[in-house]
Order: C-alpha cells, then structure tokens, then sequence
C-alpha cells in the first residue's frame, strides 16, 4: 500500500535539478505546490512529502518556506551520507536534524535516504549502520536505509559528473547491503536488528530484473516500509503502465512510500532529467495519474 507520496528527490542537489536554470528555486516551488494542491485535491488524507534534500541545507528549507511549499506539506526530508559525501561527522547527524527542525516548526522530518558505501572497506559499512542505527532510531518517524542492492556497474548512476568527482563517483555503486551479484556484505546480517524500525530505499530501474527477489529478500529481513520512484520520464516508455503496475503489486506487502521525479527530456527547458518541466502543470498531471492509480 502506499502510505506517502514524496515529490521530486534531492531537489537542492545538481544530479536531480538543474539549478543554474531555475537559480533561486522558484521553478520548483511552482511544480511542487501546483502538485501538492492537485494531489490534496485528489485524495485529502495521502500524506505529502518534500523530497529528500541533499545536502541538509537550512537555507533551502527557508527558501522552500518563503514560497509557500512547506506549508503544502505534511513532512519533509533529508538525506545525509557522512562518511562518503558530506561534510560532517556521523556523529553529528541529531545536529543536522535541529538545524532542520527549527524551520519546518511541527512538521517531521524524515530521513528518506541515509547509507554508507562499501567502496574503501566493507567493515566500513558495516560500522556505519550499526552507528546510523544508535544514532538515529527514535529521532524520525521514517529512516530509509540506502539501499538493498548495489548498483550493476553496467548502470550509470543519478549524477551529472561522473569521473569529474573523482572517487564519489564511483561510491554511488557500492551502497547496497547486497553486493551486484546478489552475495551478502557483513552489515546486511545486522539489518534484520534495526528493522522494523528502520526501512529501506530500493530505487527500481523499468523492467528492474531484482524485483521479485528484493521483495523477498526485504521480508526475510523484517522491512515493513520501502521508498521506491515512479520515474515521470519512464512514463513515456512503451509499456510504461505495464511495469508500474508490476512494480507497484509486487510491492504491495510493505507501506511504500513512492517518489515522483525525472524530467522527460522531450518535456524539459532542457532535454535533461533534471530539467525544470516546459509546463509545470504536467508533473502535476502525472502525480495524480499515478496516485489515482496506486493509492487506494
């Protein structure tokens, strides 16, 4: 069942919206309260969530505030990655919640994504969720671990910079607790601790050959919440409707909260996933197309 919508990901991060065409925000403040009322419209008790931001940026809350998009929603997000992205130490993460916290007033705060890479040393991560955990359970009403799977080599990952980030890059392959080809890493035997207390994010690609394993796999370990997307782009894929609805019954045993993000090139100011919308009005067409669908 779906339990919350989440519009956009990552909204202040340049892999998910080109800022240098929207500079101060206010493109995508339009899009998201254009589909945050058209959503209320469609089914007043869905919860609505801001999409994850990364990284966790007061200022942006304060922006989103000044145009009308926190008010619009029943919680927002952040994401935090320390030991492979961020600034600032593990430890320091109930600190980068009261720095959100003061804001947003009462809204909460979910942690949408959180996760370490195995790129340097598995026993890495292994240490980082086990610290994630007695750091952060208790503190938000929803922790999505990222992720269950690593990303297959063969796939590029959400970012526009590639080698030019040197080894971050490459971390982007490494955060499942499962490696590509399926085999445990040390800290996926202490998952099942935390859950269910903590939950997963698990993005799935069209026609995403680990579906029916994930969900398998995410029962063993006790997962009762998952954060996946429903890509906007993909929705102009032959057979689009036909994967979703695959995707979306095979997911139907957690409460799932879904994403709704990616440009269609052919839609954007841009030809660009993570260009603003021609027409804002158009992702709001498509988050309601999606929830009527989905989100009974």
């Amino acid at each position: 069942m779906i339990e919350a919508v989440m519009l956009w990901n990552e909204p202040n991060n340049k892999s998910h919206w080109d800022f240098e065409i929207d500079r101060d925000w206010r493109l995508f403040a339009e899009m998201v309260n254009l589909a945050a009322d058209a959503l209320r419209a469609e089914h007043p008790r869905l919860p609505i969530v801001l999409g994850g931001i990364s990284p966790i940026d007061p200022s942006f809350m304060e922006r989103m505030k000044s145009f009308g998009v926190i008010r619009r929603m029943d919680a927002v997000a952040v994401h935090g990655f320390p030991l492979d992205w961020n600034h600032w130490q593990i430890h320091e993460w109930p600190e980068k919640l009261e720095e959100i916290r003061g804001i947003v007033d009462d809204k909460p705060i979910w942690i949408s994504e959180v996760g370490v890479s195995s790129f340097g040393a598995e026993e890495v991560q292994e240490f980082g969720l086990k610290r994630t955990a007695e750091l952060l359970l208790g503190m938000a009403p929803r922790i999505h671990w990222y992720s269950l799977y690593d990303l297959p080599r063969a796939w590029p990952a959400t970012t526009r910079h590639r080698e030019a980030e040197g080894s971050a890059y490459y971390r982007h392959f490494y955060m499942g607790l499962l490696r590509e080809d399926g085999t445990p890493k040390p800290a996926f035997r202490h998952f099942c601790e935390y859950a269910p207390d903590m939950g997963l994010c698990q993005w799935f690609h069209f026609e995403d050959h680990r579906l029916d394993d994930a969900v398998r796999i995410m029962k063993d370990l006790g997962v009762t919440y998952l954060r996946t997307g429903l890509s906007w782009a993909d929705r102009f894929r032959p057979d689009a409707l036909a994967w979703f609805d695959r995707q979306m019954r095979a997911l139907e045993p957690f409460r799932v909260t879904v994403t709704y993000c990616f440009t269609p090139e052919h839609r954007g100011i841009n030809p660009h996933h993570t260009s603003p919308p021609q027409r804002m009005e158009e992702f709001a067409e498509f988050c309601v197309e999606m929830t009527r669908r989905y989100a009974r």
